[in-house]
């Protein structure tokens, strides 16, 4: 799918109070296409991740959304940008259904009330839908907390490691989701150690590696079947 690049990214360097714990990195994310960042833990992809999309200073590089600078509390932002990292991002005193609800109607999704619901039974959450968040066991709040970005409206998805604290069966559910995201045309960035998840996900893989500068396009192999 082609089309102007959602998020851009050039000569990115990340790291932390002014010092680089990557080498340069830079890559494009379209409409339609999956950057996955794929490295061992401690390799800096996460970092990468956050620093891409502004969550992070970044020690020097460019970075733009919709051809603009990326501004994390910007209208645009909000609007185009659903973010999932490790903390617990839910909102205080309500439950898991009222908590997916309201996301949704922050962001003018018609039938609110039936979507949560509909979130609630595909992530496995049915049980729990009156509980508070914080009353969940922790892979629980993982998958409300995915629910709570796929279903909101997005033209980019930005996941760090989606796959932790989930099991088999909710991992597949969760690629079968982002491969329909994708297909749809939303352009995704995801930081992952499942090779598995990159494989199934992405039209492009970026192996993230302290020491070595990424050129702009590192393509995955499966990407020339997708175009």
């Amino acid at each position: 799918m082609s089309g102007a690049p959602v998020l851009s990214v050039r000569e990115l360097v990340c790291g932390y109070a002014g010092v680089p714990v990557t080498a340069g990195v830079s890559f494009e994310v379209g409409p339609g296409e999956a950057v996955v960042l794929l490295g061992a833990n401690g390799a800096g992809k996460s970092t990468v991740l956050r620093t891409s999309v502004g969550q992070q200073a970044a020690v020097s590089g460019d970075r733009w959304l919709k051809g603009g600078p990326v501004v994390e509390n910007s209208l645009v932002y909000r609007r185009v940008v659903s973010c999932l990292f490790d903390e617990d991002a839910f909102l205080p005193g309500v439950s898991v259904g009222h908590h997916l609800e309201l996301v949704l109607r922050g962001h003018g999704v018609a039938e609110a009330a039936v979507v949560a619901g509909e979130a609630v039974a595909e992530f496995g959450l049915g049980d729990r839908v009156d509980a508070s968040p914080f009353a969940l066991s922790s892979g629980q709040r993982r998958r409300a907390l995915l629910a709570a970005a796929l279903i909101r409206p997005f033209e980019l998805l930005v996941l760090d490691e989606p796959e932790q604290r989930l099991d088999t069966l909710m991992r597949s559910r969760l690629a079968d989701r982002l491969v329909a995201a994708r297909d749809a045309g939303a352009g995704l960035l995801i930081a992952t150690h499942d090779a598995s998840l990159a494989e199934a996900v992405g039209t492009t893989v970026l192996a993230i590696d302290r020491d070595t500068a990424l050129p702009p396009v590192v393509a995955d192999p499966q990407r020339e079947g997708r175009s």
